[in-house]
């Protein structure tokens, strides 16, 4: 079976790094509460010539290394975003400029906080199909460029940084529970658009005319959150007819971390077997999953062999989980 098996990963975060104590002496917050609330300590600003596909183009360079290939080697990019350098074109299409790619297919998708996962799926059926062999699959944001830093609720909640993934066609074994059935192995998406008001921004080139500010109503998302991930991920390995007690590894959407405790919880999870990155960078939406999978990746805790759940929720609503063998 031909499936699409992880080679390299890599990740890029803004140069300017900023601690609670530092942000409250511009908001109106403590480090205390920041913690308390969020697990958050520190998260990466985007600096004026950093943007989206800057990040995107430095997390692809260190996959591309890591995985052994030169960017010529990719002939699908796909990028998840929700803060583009343009309304227009593509992101993805200026980090294929910034590669030095000729032609390959190009293009972003728009899920927020899993537009990771949406992109993994989309990159590994285009794969599966026969239709590309090496894709670049990458999220990054510059979420900073959208917060209302009058809203202590909600600005010191998010970073900017970027993740990427290298996916490549490989022959593996039909069992899922054999150790030679590498790379993605199931996946499950999600969205739900009555939800709109919870988490949004509230511009738009069809409707203001600007870009407009992020707008949360906490306190309703973690409660979605909570179950959605927990549900979403019991989908995705039911239908592989595995088990959570299965699993090496679980690589959530770096949100909160709270809303990490309470899902690995929700799923009689080891808090041992999460990873969690959220106190370093913040949510960096759909940019926080390829994060803290390249950090796991690169400090050696997932292995070559491991089972591994990728899960994230963000606005819209929209959700998902994807189990790959590393």
């Amino acid at each position: 079976m031909i499936r699409s098996v992880l080679l390299g990963t890599g990740s890029a975060l803004p140069a300017r790094r900023v601690s609670n104590a530092e942000l409250a002496q511009q908001v109106d917050t403590s480090d205390e509460w920041i913690v308390e609330r969020t697990g958050i300590r520190f998260r990466h600003l985007a600096g004026p010539n950093e943007t989206t596909a800057t990040l995107a183009y430095d997390a692809s360079k260190a996959a591309l290394a890591a995985a052994g290939l030169a960017a010529q080697d990719i002939d699908l990019i796909v990028l998840a975003t929700a803060t583009p350098d343009q309304t227009f074109p593509a992101t993805a299409t200026k980090v294929q400029a910034l590669l030095g790619i000729d032609d390959c297919v190009a293009f972003d998708v728009a899920a927020v906080c899993s537009g990771f996962l949406y992109a993994v799926q989309v990159a590994d059926s285009m794969i599966r199909a026969g239709a590309h062999r090496r894709a670049l699959v990458i999220g990054a944001e510059t979420f900073s460029r959208i917060l209302d830093w009058e809203d202590r609720t909600t600005c010191v909640l998010f970073g900017d940084g970027a993740g990427a993934i290298v996916l490549e066609a490989q022959d593996s074994a039909d069992d899922v529970t054999s150790p030679d059935a590498r790379g993605i192995l199931a996946a499950k998406l999600h969205a739900d658009g009555r939800h709109n008001e919870l988490l949004y921004v509230d511009g738009g080139p069809s409707t203001t005319g600007t870009v407009g500010k992020l707008r949360m109503k906490g306190r309703e998302v973690f409660r979605h959150a909570v179950t959605n991930l927990a549900a979403v991920m019991a989908e995705a390995l039911k239908d592989i007819d595995l088990t959570p007690d299965d699993i090496d590894w679980v690589v959530p959407h770096q949100a909160n971390a709270r809303i990490l405790d309470a899902t690995a919880r929700k799923l009689s999870l080891p808090a041992e077997r999460v990873v969690v990155t959220v106190d370093q960078h913040a949510n960096t939406s759909a940019a926080s999953v390829p994060l803290a999978l390249d950090t796991a990746v690169r400090d050696g805790r997932i292995q070559p062999g491991h089972l591994v759940v990728l899960e994230a929720m963000g606005g819209g609503f929209t959700w998902g989980a994807a189990v790959l063998r590393y």
